[in-house]
């Protein structure tokens, strides 16, 4: 095998319970899933240990090739496997710095797909993703989870197909600067994720998007106003739950089905861009 092609798909954080600091990292408690908006990524295989990546599509320009993660994590496995080195190539429609998770994603196609090309487990692949970073190990197989610690201890859960309306402010909150907003501010911890994942373990998802929630919210409404403005329009197309994912700037709303989904996009009178997204398992 010389060249595999991968859909980095990003997430949800359906819940997010900020649960403490550990190891100067904070600890979490999320119910998260995978949602069928997605990068593409192809790697080909090399003769030498080089990495080189090219990206392109949103926001591909504003990522420094020294930070780009997708880099670094191919840059690891290589050390890690003691393997020949890959060109990669993205295509980015998750955008950044709105909590979707695009950048783990991204890593997490590119070890996934080295693991194929140099034929490592899959275990192996998730120890390795676990190390490049939040979510990363999650998101090498996706589908619906409940996440601890920095989002490295995953319980994957039974599918539940899920239809949301995403609003989509054009400014972007870094994820550290939301977390030292939010330890500025005090923020109140919430404990929804137990409760939440219970309700989707009987079968009652309305009771579960009742549940949504996000710690970090009040901090990300104090960097940018319009995430709380995004999140109140939302909340008034009557969905089953609505909350921001991630460290924001993206809010989602839960509605019981597609159909629902697309009559509350056309109801929408906001500045917001919108997409209709669904959960995906990309192991299925």
């Amino acid at each position: 095998m010389q060249q595999v092609c991968r859909n980095a798909y990003a997430k949800l954080n359906l819940t997010l319970d900020v649960c403490g600091k550990a190891g100067g990292y904070h600890a979490l408690d999320s119910l998260a899933v995978t949602i069928d908006l997605s990068d593409q990524v192809v790697l080909t295989r090399r003769t030498d240990a080089r990495v080189c990546v090219k990206m392109s599509g949103a926001g591909a320009g504003n990522i420094p090739l020294k930070s780009n993660n997708a880099l670094l994590a191919a840059e690891k496995f290589v050390r890690t496997f003691v393997t020949d080195g890959v060109d990669i190539s993205i295509r980015k429609a998750i955008p950044i710095g709105a909590g979707l998770g695009g950048s783990s994603a991204d890593s997490a196609a590119v070890i996934a797909g080295m693991g194929s090309l140099f034929c490592v487990n899959m275990d192996d692949c998730k120890s390795l993703a676990d190390s490049c970073g939040s979510d990363t190990g999650f998101l090498t197989s996706g589908g619906l989870a409940r996440l601890g610690g920095r989002g490295e201890q995953v319980k994957k859960l039974p599918f539940v197909q899920m239809h949301f309306l995403l609003l989509l402010p054009e400014v972007g909150i870094p994820t550290p600067a939301c977390f030292a907003r939010y330890d500025d501010m005090g923020c109140p911890r919430g404990a929804r994720t137990e409760e939440a994942v219970r309700h989707l373990q009987a079968g009652d998802l309305a009771a579960a998007a009742r549940l949504f929630g996000n710690d970090l919210f009040p901090a990300a409404c104090s960097l940018s106003a319009e995430v709380g403005e995004a999140y109140r329009e939302l909340e008034a197309l009557s969905p089953l739950g609505v909350s921001m994912t991630g460290s924001g700037s993206a809010v989602f709303a839960l509605f019981p089905s597609e159909e629902g989904c697309v009559q509350a996009r056309e109801s929408y009178r906001g500045r917001f861009r919108t997409l209709i997204a669904r959960s995906v398992c990309p192991q299925e």
